[in-house]
């Protein structure tokens, strides 16, 4: 899909708080968490930082976590105050000690890296989201600690936030030849790339929302993620892991280090894994526990996580190790020191998602539906007096709707929304029954003025869907979410409605982004044939019946028709494909024989057909048309969509 030719307003910089924002962020600075200790545990430890906190690769700024030095200033009035407290604590950046030969760099990505010294180098845990930035924070570290090699990489979980940034801290060959050991939870590779891969283009392009990088750094845009400051430019990589964890209870010692895994699936990512350093007493929690309130189901796109498990796994965390742990950290935020203070915060946030769940399921169980049970739940005082369990990431009202729509789906049993109209009909139905644009235009100027935002969105909504050119609605609309934006409590929550009003008046902006052919070429042969089926016209094969052999052979390799290798059937027919592993079809109208990395550099247009039949990368037996056929049938992905427009 291209991007949509409906005309910007031409308004150009956001408007600043209105009376009624102004006076709802001043009644928010009256319900601030009452534990403020947070400031101590984000600034304790502090040895070096990167000078001004800016990260350059060849000449490009890839970060600049001093663009934030605003947040140092009291709260303004187009941020929620409870918000700006969570961004100044995510401002604070450099390498902490943790605890004795353990340090962490935080605030020069969303998540954090952390080094452990062991006997002949680094343990590395999580190296951020991409090499450019983990190289940067590895150099801080041997810069200020002393120079180490690193000797093993921890993947914590299958997000790319903790794995991209790689090869900034080690090399395929390091990996290869066995000088780096790469440790992370059973099925990582599945995850890690499918998540990436099959619904690829559409999470990016709602991350783009979640996250805010078209904001620029202020007051008046970007603030802040909640879990992090922000995601840094650069792509990630991956290396696969050489070691993965199944079992809870699973000891290795890494280096001379001692570690005891506790595997979490289906928890704040499919494959997870918290795990503990007996003898440091220390604890790492993965991202099941952070400084806030997680998403049950993240607003860019996921599969609905399980709160039920998640506060299980809580608790056997808990059992496992609370009586012996001195420290605990994470993969965002900051640690906790001391024995009750670590109990006490791994006891909240298990009660939190255990609460979130529970009352979900009591109210859907009387009848409620989701957006019944958002308008009513509210944080307890028992999580809202506490940083670390407000909503600066997740939300209630998101997180509720998730856990009903991982028992219940997207229905919500009421029959007149079975089959509802879409938007841009619908938009243009409502507005004649309104009695036409100008109508909804004076209802939505009462609204505004009212300070009724909410009411606003809605309804403007259905006039932009209806007449995408009507400039008049575009900029009413952008308002509003601004405005809504401007006193959200959660970063995500303030950068979806930002991001919403600055394509509103400047157009699709989001530049074009696919996943990445490393990741294309880390995927299983099946995985792969599924990514294809979600790229097929199905108009484009419509009659359309042929049979191609696969067969993939190890990178490097020279493909020739008779290279052996992993085998595999792919089939076109009623509009659809299929695929048989295990074997050849002696009917096929032709072979192919490639690696996945070429495989996953063809799917992405990085390299053609024909360059890679001339170096050998590709060999085709048979009908060669059967395979331009497949691959013409292939939509190429477009991230660039509209959202809040048709």
């Amino acid at each position: 899909m291209s991007t949509p030719p409906h005309p910007p307003t031409g308004a150009g910089e956001p408007r600043p708080a209105t009376d009624h924002t102004r006076a709802a962020n001043a009644a928010a600075a009256h319900d601030l968490p009452r534990d403020d200790t947070d400031i101590d545990r984000a600034t304790r430890g502090l040895v070096a930082r990167i000078p001004e906190g800016r990260i350059t690769h060849e000449g490009r700024l890839v970060w600049d976590i001093g663009a934030y030095a605003f947040c140092d200033d009291d709260a303004p009035d187009t941020v929620n105050p409870s918000l700006w407290r969570q961004a100044r604590l995510n401002a604070v950046h450099g390498l902490f000690e943790v605890t004795d030969g353990v340090w962490q760099a935080r605030g020069y990505d969303i998540s954090n890296v952390t080094f452990i010294a062991g006997e002949e180098g680094w343990i590395v845990i999580d190296p951020l989201t991409t090499e450019f930035t983990a190289r940067a924070c590895l150099e801080l570290a041997n810069a200020t600690l002393g120079a180490r090699p690193v000797t093993a990489v921890i993947y914590t979980h299958s997000h790319a936030d903790h794995f991209g940034g790689v090869l900034g801290v080690t090399s395929r060959e390091d990996v290869e030849a066995g000088r780096v050991r790469i440790i992370a939870p059973e099925g990582f590779l599945r995850e890690a790339v499918a998540e990436n891969v099959v619904a690829g283009p559409a999470m990016i392009r709602r991350a783009g929302y979640m996250f805010g990088p078209l904001l620029e750094p202020g007051p008046r845009g970007h603030v802040d993620c909640g879990l992090g400051k922000g995601i840094p430019r650069g792509r990630s990589a991956l290396v696969a892991p050489t070691e993965e964890i199944a079992e809870t209870g699973t000891e290795l010692v890494v280096d001379g280090v001692r570690i005891v895994f506790q595997n979490t699936p289906d928890t704040e990512a499919p494959a997870e894994m918290n795990f503990f350093f007996p003898d440091k007493a220390l604890l790492c929690m993965a991202e099941n526990c952070t400084g806030t309130m997680h998403n049950v189901l993240t607003p860019r796109g996921a599969q609905v996580r399980d709160a039920l498990a998640w506060s299980k796994y809580v608790n056997e965390a808990i059992e496992l190790f609370a009586d012996d742990t001195e420290v605990c950290f994470a993969s965002h935020n900051w640690p906790t020191w001391g024995r009750a203070e670590v109990r006490s915060y791994l006891e909240r946030q298990r009660d939190l998602y255990r609460w979130i769940h529970d009352q979900t399921l009591r109210l859907a169980n009387r009848g409620l539906t989701p957006v019944e049970i958002a308008a009513e739940l509210r944080l307890p005082g028992c999580f809202a007096d506490h940083g670390d369990t407000r909503g600066y990431y997740g939300t209630v009202s998101h997180n509720c709707r998730a856990v009903y729509q991982r028992y219940f789906g997207f229905f919500d049993g009421n029959p007149a929304h079975l089959d509802p109209l879409p938007p841009v009909e619908a938009g243009r139905r409502y507005v004649d029954a309104m009695g036409g644009a100008e109508a909804v235009l004076a209802e939505g100027r009462r609204a505004f003025e009212a300070g009724d935002y909410r009411w606003v969105a809605m309804l403007v909504d259905h006039l932009v869907f209806a007449d995408p050119a009507n400039a008049e609605a575009r900029e009413l609309q952008a308002a509003a979410l601004e405005q809504l934006g401007y006193q959200a409590e959660s970063g995500p929550w303030r950068n979806f409605y930002l991001t919403g009003a600055l394509e509103l008046r400047r157009g699709v902006a989001a530049p074009e982004q696919r996943p990445p052919a490393e990741f294309l070429g880390a995927l299983t042969a099946e995985q792969i044939f599924d990514a294809l089926g979600v790229r097929l016209d199905a108009a484009r094969v419509e009659g359309v019946e042929l049979t191609i052999n696969w067969t993939f052979v190890d990178h490097g390799v020279r493909a020739t028709p008779d290279a052996p290798g992993e085998r595999h059937v792919l089939g076109v027919a009623n509009c659809a494909l299929h695929h048989t592993p295990g074997r050849h079809d002696p009917a096929a109208a032709a072979g192919v024989v490639v690696s996945r990395a070429t495989l996953g550099r063809l799917l992405t247009g990085a390299l053609a057909v024909p360059d890679a039949l001339e170096a050998g990368e590709l060999a085709i037996d048979g009908d060669a048309g059967a395979l331009l056929t497949l691959f013409g049938a292939l939509e190429a992905p477009d991230g660039r969509f509209a959202i809040v427009e048709p």
